[in-house]
């Protein structure tokens, strides 16, 4: 199934369903494939279908006797009834699909028991992995969607969304703060209960949400391992004006601190997020400060370590890509050009790795907080 993912996740960058399918007789992978209904004009382009065709030809058979088909996401109706024809062992698929799902969801096909071959078939498995690719595909088309349906302010400018394929999508967008006069402003909003649409406010007795701020040249895709680790904590993750998806003011003179303080803070607000931790890129120490004397932060402030963030080889021009991504000219790079003095020469990111030894450091500070009594929660 693992597998199968990577098939998926190849699909979501070419602007596809993720959905994926591995083929597999005796332990060995006869075939793969992604969803392509899009590129190839073909509704019968599921990853499934690809995976039965390739293997057919892989073995020289239209009859798969003794095959094993994996795949992302249950097998609709169509898919299924390939899949019957082809004389599949078994089929394993992982997240369950509650609108077309002909594996049990909505209707059983492998279920009827006077059809001349019976397909074993097993679900549930990496469903989590395997939905949370779906949700994370449908989120950014729907903020896609939203940002659309907003225009853009004539001395601001928008990055055009084909920059940004293959890249972690903000769950939300806000355009209606006063600060912002109807620029939007891009975030992500992780965390138990949350979903980018509805997010809860803060209660009583719960830690305090943690406000994460990106570097100068960055945005939010940073953070993007970071949920993983603390997925106990709410982690609000902007991409200040100027950055990421956000819209860009074409003046430099724009990106005043204390004013992206400020539409910090009445986003903050607007969010219902009550005091927040903050877990910033060390050169933004002065957007910190300022956040710090308009009273929205509680409990600690921590510096991303400049160790963590040290990338070489693949993963330093992975990093490069996504840090150029929003800035087509010169015109899209007011911001860039502002807080070039706090701007680092080397590559930076947050790898997998790293983004775990920082949620290691930050519960060591949260809890070093609440031993002296500087967060308003208490222990567990």
């Amino acid at each position: 199934m693992a597998l199968a993912l990577d098939e998926a996740r190849a699909a979501a960058d070419a602007g596809e369903v993720p959905v994926g399918a591995v083929l597999v007789r005796d332990g060995r992978v006869v075939a793969t494939g992604r969803n392509a209904p899009v590129a190839t004009c073909d509704p019968s382009a599921h990853a499934e279908m690809a995976a039965l065709r390739a293997g057919g030809q892989a073995l020289g058979n239209y009859r798969l006797d003794g095959c094993t088909l994996y795949v992302t996401l249950e097998p609709c109706a169509m898919c299924a009834g390939a899949m019957l024809h082809a004389r599949l062992a078994r089929v394993v698929y992982g997240a369950p699909d509650v609108r077309t799902g002909a594996a049990g969801s909505v209707l059983d096909l492998f279920g009827i028991g006077p059809l001349n071959h019976q397909t074993a078939v097993a679900g549930g498995v990496m469903a989590e992995d395997c939905g949370a690719l779906l949700q994370d595909f449908f989120r950014a088309r729907r903020a896609q969607a939203r940002s659309q349906a907003q225009p853009v302010r004539d001395d601001a400018l928008r990055t055009p969304e084909s920059r940004f394929a293959g890249l972690d999508g903000p769950h939300a967008f806000a355009s209606a703060l006063p600060a912002l006069a109807g620029l939007r402003l891009a975030y992500a909003d992780h965390g138990p209960g949350v979903d980018g649409d509805a997010p809860p406010p803060a209660s009583a007795g719960q830690p305090p949400a943690v406000l994460c701020l990106h570097g100068p040249g960055q945005w939010g895709h940073l953070f993007r391992h970071l949920p993983a680790h603390l997925p106990d904590r709410r982690l609000l993750v902007p991409d200040l004006i100027g950055f990421g998806r956000s819209d860009k003011p074409k003046r430099e003179a724009a990106h005043a601190l204390d004013w992206h303080a400020q539409v910090l803070q009445e986003w903050l607000a607007a969010l219902q997020a009550g005091p927040v931790g903050l877990l910033f890129y060390a050169d933004m120490a002065p957007l910190a400060e300022a956040l710090a004397q308009r009273g929205v932060l509680a409990g600690p402030r921590l510096a991303m370590p400049a160790e963590l963030l040290a990338v070489r080889g693949d993963a330093a021009t992975a990093a490069a890509r996504a840090w150029a991504a929003p800035f087509p000219d010169r015109g899209h790079a007011a911001a860039l050009r502002a807080f070039a003095r706090r701007r680092r020469p080397e590559v930076q990111d947050l790898g997998p790795d790293a983004a775990a030894a920082l949620a290691a450091r930050w519960r060591r500070a949260e809890a070093a907080a609440v031993a002296g009594g500087r967060v308003g929660y208490s222990r567990g």
